[in-house]
């Protein structure tokens, strides 16, 4: 991408910390800190409905139990997603991929979505997510940025739709990395903010790649990070740092 349409801030899970992530309080939480952009985590239910959730498991974010994929959409949508952060947000439920794609479009909110493929499906959830996003964002004058740590699901997600610009997640430099991100495609690396350096910069400079890092919630490394010449930030304190 020539022309990089994304803002240098952007709300981790929503709002990180400040409500219960990955919801719609925490998407709206993180518009009203002045956000333009959220990312969120994708995985797909029995069913093949992609919803919000970042662990395999329900039990640290919801009141349910067991394998969020192992249930069908219907059941993962009755669960409270809320009371385990505060009584402010008891009652507030898993959302449906579709409606957070559809509040964000209808208020000017970009999205980072990371496919985030419960074990064993992750060509299924590539494909499937890319496909949802190809349609609900169809006609947007800023497309969604996908990644994930799992190649096979950004591969899945290459063929599914190809035109949405894809990012590889890393957290560390294992063999291989390189030439998976120039087989994908990739428009960005999207890094442990550890692991920047000048010789990563360099590499990623070399090959047209876009730098951005999570999760930065304190401001020697957000200072360290612009020193070096990357491009984004992914934050929890949107209360601490202010998106210009």
């Amino acid at each position: 991408m020539t022309n990089w349409p994304y803002p240098r801030w952007i709300a981790h899970r929503g709002a990180g910390k400040l409500s219960p992530e990955n919801t719609l309080a925490a998407v709206r939480l993180g518009a009203e800190h002045g956000y333009r952009m959220i990312e969120c985590d994708v995985k797909l239910s029995a069913d093949g409905v992609p919803f919000l959730l970042h662990d395999a498991t329900l039990e640290r974010t919801t009141n349910g139990q067991g394998t969020a994929g192992d249930l069908s959409w219907a059941a993962l949508s009755r669960l409270d997603a809320g009371a385990w952060h505060s009584r402010r947000f008891v009652g507030e439920s898993l959302p449906s991929f579709e409606a957070i794609s559809r509040w964000c479009r209808a208020n000017g909110m970009l999205l980072n979505i990371e496919i985030k493929p419960t074990p064993g499906t992750e060509a299924q959830t590539g494909h499937v997510v890319a496909t949802e996003a190809a349609r609900l964002w169809q006609g947007a004058h800023v497309p969604p940025l996908l990644t994930s740590f799992r190649p096979e699901a950004l591969y899945a997600a290459q063929a599914a739709a190809p035109a949405l610009p894809r990012g590889l997640l890393l957290d560390s430099l294992w063999d291989g990395w390189l030439d998976h991100a120039q087989a994908l495609g990739v428009v960005a690396l999207v890094c442990n903010h550890a692991l920047w350096d000048d010789a990563l910069v360099g590499v990623a400079r070399t090959h047209g790649w876009r730098m951005l890092s999570y999760t930065v919630n304190d401001e020697w490394a957000a200072q360290r990070l612009w020193a070096l010449g990357t491009d984004g930030i992914i934050t929890d304190r949107v209360d601490l740092f202010a998106p210009d």
